[in-house]
């Protein structure tokens, strides 16, 4: 069983790193264009606001998160990024504030959470700690955006083992998504993590194989880099598919990045 304290401790951490990023960028710093077309550093932390307040609500008032659902439900492809634009004209100190007020929010919103207990979402129900998990990666996905635009180097943590277990977790959502049959055969996954040791996942034997740094992995499952720019190992056709379409996240297919775009 996954330990909730431990994961928001992790959660927690994953957002100071990133807040350390911005808290003391002035206002044309928060203007500044991200990787993501569109996106601004404002509408990065604003998305991230957004979902961490609903997530506390699906949590607390599963009333309320259903009347945001059904709120959703005629503009299902639009709603993520018209959250995002109208909490990006939040100003800078506010949106700020706001943002560290919610996660705070959710994470003692979680610990409330009766055992056993499935939250409602957008897609299927999750328990708190696959909830916790999900921002987790989000944070640390929209925290590349954020590190890009701004050209600093993150150094990797433990907290990507979360992420890439959520980039293995959905490889069958991933084919899904594109109208594709996932396949029958369960693939290898061996990658390096920062500490030096072994994270892996699939039976030894599998003829499909993925090997590399645990980074390289958590960047191409979130879409922020290109497999021509990351140091994967790949063996087998469908491996290789597999990894074309990728996404840790839930929703509609990314665009990713260009190939080269961070050279």
């Amino acid at each position: 069983m996954a330990d909730l304290e431990a994961l928001l401790a992790d959660f927690t951490a994953e957002c100071a790193d990133l807040d350390r990023l911005i808290a003391d960028l002035d206002p044309t710093g928060w203007e500044r264009d991200t990787p993501a077309v569109g996106w601004t550093i404002a509408h990065q932390i604003a998305h991230l606001n957004w979902t961490d307040r609903v997530a506390a609500i699906a949590a607390t008032d599963p009333v309320e998160f259903d009347e945001l659902v059904q709120a959703a439900l005629p503009k299902a492809l639009t709603f993520v990024d018209e959250a995002a634009e109208e909490g990006a004209k939040t100003p800078a100190p506010q949106l700020l504030a706001d943002w560290r007020r919610d996660r705070a929010a959710l994470v003692n919103a979680l610990r409330t959470v009766a055992a056993g207990t499935k939250l409602p979402w957008f897609g299927p129900p999750m328990s708190p700690a696959s909830m916790v998990t999900a921002r987790l990666m989000e944070t640390w996905a929209h925290g590349q955006d954020v590190a890009d635009t701004l050209g600093v180097t993150r150094e990797p943590t433990a907290r990507l083992r979360h992420i890439a277990h959520i980039g293995v977790r959905t490889r069958n959502f991933a084919y899904v998504t594109h109208g594709k049959t996932a396949p029958a055969e369960e693939f290898r996954i061996e990658l390096n993590a920062p500490d030096g040791s072994l994270w892996t996942w699939g039976p030894e034997d599998a003829a499909q194989r993925i090997t590399g740094p645990a980074w390289d992995f958590c960047q191409l499952v979130t879409q922020r880099r290109h497999l021509d720019d990351l140091a994967l190992e790949v063996r087998g056709a469908e491996a290789l598919e597999w990894l074309g379409l990728a996404q840790a996240f839930a929703g509609p297919p990314g665009t990713g990045r260009a190939a080269g775009q961070f050279a």
